[in-house]
């Protein structure tokens, strides 16, 4: 038999150890430090917040800049459905201002924010007519939850603030639980008046 030279095993050899370096590299760089900066931070309390936050108020804005100024103080009273129930319940723009009024009364403990002139209960301020006005109220009143959302931390988000009896978290959430409730009607709201929420549009019903 034949036998193999010595200096092509070694080739063969020296070949096969660079493979192995250069793969061992490529899987270095993969997972150096550049590799480790495109991954996402971690969640905290305070991203986290600032998601739900953001989220409610993209659909609370959305809904009621959808209503036409002129269905603004539309109430389903107005219907006269029998047996409906819906004799002094809220008007769309009453709905959109209780939950801007609220939004200030359940997070303004959080952050230590003065109320906003003429808030006296959940209603919103009675001066406040123009479907403008109100949603400019609206806005305002979630830049208020963007920085309940800043502020909360592992170690104070269970510190009961000033002026409340409830601790932070509570607040902060809550805060966005009851915005969605009121969501739902004001969603009703539009519907009652053939407007498809935006929400739901380009999907099937």
């Amino acid at each position: 038999m034949k036998q193999t030279p010595v200096s092509l095993y070694l080739a063969t050899f020296i070949l096969t150890v660079a493979a192995l370096g250069q793969g061992t590299r490529s899987a270095e760089a993969a997972s150096g430090p550049q590799a480790q900066q495109s991954q996402p931070p971690a969640p905290t309390i305070a991203s986290t917040l600032e998601r739900q936050v953001s989220a409610i108020e993209k659909q609370v804005v959305e809904v009621a800049e959808a209503m036409p100024e002129d269905k603004f103080n539309f109430s389903p009273e107005s219907l006269n459905i029998p047996g409906a129930e819906y004799k002094g319940v809220r008007t769309f723009a009453v709905q959109v201002k209780h939950v801007a009024a609220s939004n200030y009364l359940i997070w303004s403990p959080v952050t230590g924010d003065k109320l906003p002139e003429g808030l006296k209960d959940g209603n919103g301020p009675e001066n406040l007519k123009t479907k403008a006005d109100i949603i400019r109220f609206l806005k305002d009143s979630f830049a208020l939850g963007h920085k309940v959302a800043a502020m909360l931390t592992t170690e104070n988000m269970l510190q009961v603030p000033e002026h409340s009896k409830s601790p932070r978290l509570y607040l902060a959430t809550f805060g966005v639980a009851h915005a969605y409730d009121h969501y739902g009607q004001m969603v009703e709201y539009l519907r009652m008046n053939g407007i498809v929420p935006p929400a739901s549009r380009g999907k099937s019903d």
